[in-house]
């Protein structure tokens, strides 16, 4: 084990035991507002990175797939006055519809879109992004414009007002099942051939690999990921709207995902942590308030002129100064250990 994955490994451990330790270090609203917010932030971010980073595709489609979540939710388990289906069901079940149609809808997207690459890929996620936002405000019978109110965070995690640390602690195991699971799936051998289809498509499908097919299936996995960022969104928030999964949104997530590294995990959360202390304490100053997407555009223009590898590229260059060993953000894994046996999947 080199003296950087010592390192790494320390810091990755003193961060996650800080986490443990939030709700008795700080106050229950840095806790239930700001931390909780950038762990399922950082979730969907991930979703988009592990597409990006393993699979080559840059998808704008991650929050639509996180609003969708919240949207079934919202529809099945309310049962009031409110927008929606309003049918009451038991939440926990309601959690697995919301997963199963967000991941169907998925692979339907992944289907239309997995023959295209690069800025044509971005751009139809784009579009899918678009249509989900468009769907849900017009569509009343589902949500309209207004959204739905009201949803109640299941025992014994709600209601969340009163019991913020029982959602945060939610959040923060949600947070280290999916880093472990997508650190995970990139060595299987499904992983590796996902970057040997990013590396070069044309000569995994002369092995006999079926490239829409890979990508597709990537597409869907991240779409589970991010519905668990839109379940504990609503469960957080209480209330979903198509303002949640607008442009702007879709935009914010891609940010965080820049900020933090589009080529490592933990950039997620990193970048989200930047994104909600930003976005809360800068809008408390009276000239920025207002104008907290130039000001985030701002910092996003100069993390990437320092470095296109966002902050984890950064603290890869101080190990590099400090003689730990490499002074570039590592890339992705490539898939020169990919079987090499015909295979579909």
């Amino acid at each position: 084990m080199t003296t950087r994955s010592v390192v790494d490994r320390a810091i990755g451990g003193g961060a996650l035991a800080l986490a443990a330790l939030a709700p008795l270090i700080f106050s229950d609203y840095w806790v239930g507002a700001l931390l909780t917010q950038t762990l399922f932030l950082g979730i969907v971010a991930s979703s988009l990175i592990f597409l990006s980073a393993y699979g080559g595709m840059v998808s704008l489609a991650q929050v639509a797939l996180y609003g969708i979540a919240g949207f079934v939710l919202g529809n099945v388990v309310t049962n009031g006055n409110t927008k929606g289906l309003n049918l009451g069901w038991n939440p926990w079940l309601a959690v697995v519809l919301a997963i199963a149609v967000t991941v169907l809808v998925a692979v339907l997207f992944g289907l239309l879109a997995s023959r295209s690459v690069g800025i044509y890929f971005l751009m139809i996620t784009l579009t899918f992004g678009v249509i989900a936002n468009l769907f849900f405000g017009q569509v009343t019978t589902f949500s309209g414009f207004g959204g739905i109110s009201g949803i109640p965070a299941p025992h014994p995690i709600g209601p969340v007002d009163e019991h913020p640390n029982r959602l945060y602690y939610v959040a923060l195991v949600m947070s280290v099942l999916v880093y472990a699971l997508l650190r995970y799936v990139v060595r299987t051998p499904f992983g590796l051939t996902l970057q040997g289809v990013r590396d070069d498509p044309v000569r995994m499908a002369s092995l006999g690999y079926n490239v829409v097919l890979h990508r597709t299936l990537a597409f869907a996995f991240a779409a589970v990921v991010a519905a668990l960022a839109g379940v504990l969104f609503v469960w957080w928030n209480g209330h979903i709207d198509p303002a949640s999964i607008d442009l702007s949104a879709m935009i914010d997530v891609l940010v965080i995902a820049v900020i933090g590294g589009l080529y490592r995990l933990e950039g997620a959360w990193l970048g989200a942590f930047v994104f909600v202390m930003l976005n809360n304490y800068s809008r408390q100053i009276d000239f920025v308030g207002p104008r907290f997407h130039t000001l985030i555009g701002l910092v996003f223009l100069a993390i990437v002129l320092v470095s296109p590898a966002g902050l984890a590229g950064i603290w890869e260059r101080a190990q590099g100064a400090l003689g730990l060993g490499g002074g570039a953000a590592p890339q992705p894994a490539t898939a020169a250990e990919a079987p090499t046996r015909d295979a579909d999947v």
